[in-house]
């Protein structure tokens, strides 16, 4: 059987960028049974309501789906369970002390396997206001604006303002 390398992503929160400003990445891994194992190497799972907590010392992945295998029997998981996140002691610890100073949330941000493990990026994240999401749009826009402008006098197409 050949190792796996890298990097292989399962899904990913793309939605979270927009909606959290993320101030600190963690990658955990994720305790899981096989048949969910076998259900992510078909690429199957969704992130998009997913959140985690800290209960007791220990993070917890909630919201996370993981269809059920389709080959799988009677010792198929369920989707939706609560799963456990792998992490250090002292990064729980320092986790659980962000946490209480307010505001701030555990999102998952991707799921992918690394080397043959299943990995979850958890982010430290403040939710943002829909003001600050609209700056974030118009700061986007402006600099696509820019590189447009830049490349157009690379090419000596540059449009004239008058």
């Amino acid at each position: 059987m050949v190792k796996e390398k890298g990097r292989k992503v399962i899904a990913q929160n793309r939605r979270a960028r927009h909606d959290y400003a993320v101030l600190e990445e963690f990658e955990a891994g994720v305790a899981l049974m096989g048949t969910e194992v076998k259900s992510l190497r078909l690429g199957r799972a969704s992130i998009v309501d997913a959140f985690a907590t800290v209960d007791d010392g220990e993070v917890w992945l909630r919201g996370l789906h993981i269809p059920e295998y389709t080959h799988g029997s009677w010792t198929n998981h369920e989707p939706r369970r609560t799963r456990k996140l792998l992490l250090h002691k002292w990064e729980i610890e320092r986790l659980i002390g962000k946490i209480r100073e307010g505001g701030l949330t555990l999102v998952p941000m991707s799921l992918y396997f690394s080397d043959g493990k299943v990995k979850c990026e958890l982010a430290l994240a403040k939710g943002k206001k829909s003001y600050d999401k609209r700056q974030d749009l118009a700061k986007k826009d402006a600099e696509r604006d820019i590189r447009r402008a830049f490349g157009r006098a690379a090419k000596g197409r540059a449009r004239s303002l008058s």
